[in-house]
C-alpha cells in the first residue's frame, strides 16, 4: 500500500504502517532525516518548491525530478509500505501517491485512480506540474491531466489527514 502524509505525521505513519521506504517530496531547505525503520538506500529525498509555473528564486519539480521519482517507485518490491510525503500532505505527495498508482497500474484507468485519490483525501489538491511530467513519462496521453482536472481542487486544510491510495 501506498500511505500518504505530511512531514508532522511522517515519524507516526511510518511506525504505524511498518513501511520501509519514503519518499520525501519538499522544500531545498528542509533537511528531513531517514525515519526510524527506514534503511537510508530506501529514502527518496528529491527537493523542489510546490509550484506549477517557474518562480525566481524557488525550484520547481522537473523531469529528472519525476523519474528519480519512478525509479524509486519501480524498484519497491511491495512487500512492505511505502509512505509519501511533502510538507502539509496536500499538493506534491498526493500528486506523487497518484503518478506512483498510475505507474505501478499502466493498465488502470486513470479516470478512476483520481476518484479514488479524491474520495481517501477530500484535501488533496495534486501539483499539476508533477501530474504533467509523470503523464508525459508513463506516455498516458494526457489523461492523467485530465483526470486531475476532473476532482477539482480539495478542500481547504492546513494540512491534509493521513491515508491510504491503493495501488490493486
Amino acid at each position: 500500500m501506498l500511505h500518504v502524509c505530511s512531514l508532522s505525521k511522517l515519524p507516526e505513519t511510518v511506525a504505524t504502517t511498518g513501511a520501509k521506504s519514503v519518499i520525501t517530496l519538499i522544500n531545498a531547505e528542509m533537511n528531513v532525516p531517514t525515519p526510524a525503520g527506514v534503511l537510508p538506500e530506501r529514502h527518496l529525498s528529491l527537493a523542489f518548491n510546490d509550484i506549477v509555473s517557474p518562480v525566481q528564486g524557488l525550484v520547481p519539480a522537473s523531469e529528472r525530478h519525476v523519474k528519480a521519482f519512478l525509479s524509486f517507485v519501480n524498484s519497491w518490491d511491495r512487500k512492505d509500505p511505502l509512505v509519501i510525503h511533502c510538507w502539509a500532505g496536500i499538493s506534491r505527495s498526493t500528486a506523487g501517491a497518484y503518478v506512483a498508482a498510475c505507474a505501478l497500474n499502466p493498465e488502470a484507468d486513470e479516470h478512476r485512480l483520481a476518484k479514488i485519490l479524491r474520495e481517501r483525501s477530500p484535501s488533496a489538491t495534486p501539483n499539476a506540474r508533477i501530474v504533467a511530467i509523470g503523464d508525459k513519462l508513463l506516455g498516458r496521453d494526457g489523461r492523467m491531466i485530465d483526470a486531475i482536472r476532473g476532482i477539482g481542487r480539495g478542500a481547504n486544510a492546513f494540512e491534509g489527514t493521513p491515508f491510504v491510495m491503493p495501488i490493486d
